[in-house]
């Protein structure tokens, strides 16, 4: 319930930032849990193409095997592209949301998630991005891509998504 409180109350300081009244600072996180999948400046968030646009490229979602939260060669593939953009925009901060399919706990999926954002920071600080300039955070199963009980629904829910702060 308390993350569900928390979540509503970023989500309106997000928004007000995201509009132009912000200062441009961050404030917390959870900013993409409740904004529509069809904002277009977040591209399609199942695709491996998903983001957020950044002058003429995008982060790329990062997906997980099942139970794990070791990268795969297409995971760091698309690490590789994120770090990129990030060299490209040297004065920009990234959260890194880690997310679970909805099987296993509440618990278990918030650990999992956060295991997962933090593989992705170590290997984007390994790649020489600056640790100082990522934040991670972990959703668990409460930000899910897509909807359903299929493993193709959760194959894409099973993934780190990128936010720049």
């Amino acid at each position: 319930m308390f993350k569900r409180i928390l979540g509503v109350s970023l989500l309106a300081v997000a928004l007000a930032c995201a509009s132009g009244g912000g200062s441009g600072s961050s404030m917390g996180s959870g900013s993409e849990r409740a904004k529509p999948r069809s904002d277009p400046g977040l591209g399609d968030r199942g695709s491996r193409s998903g983001g957020v646009e950044i002058s003429s490229k995008k982060f790329r979602s990062v997906y997980f095997d099942f139970n794990r939260s070791a990268l795969q060669r297409r995971a760091k593939q698309d690490l590789n592209h994120n770090a990129q953009v990030l060299r490209e925009r040297t004065n920009s901060r990234v959260e890194i949301q880690g997310n679970c399919d909805e099987r296993g706990t509440e618990e278990y999926n918030l650990a999992l998630g956060m295991r997962r954002a933090d593989t992705a920071k170590r290997y984007l600080v390994d790649l020489g991005i600056s640790p100082s300039r990522i934040d991670t955070i972990s959703f668990g199963e409460e930000n899910p891509s897509v909807r359903g009980h299929s493993e193709s629904a959760w194959a894409k829910n099973r993934r780190d998504d990128f936010v720049i702060r």
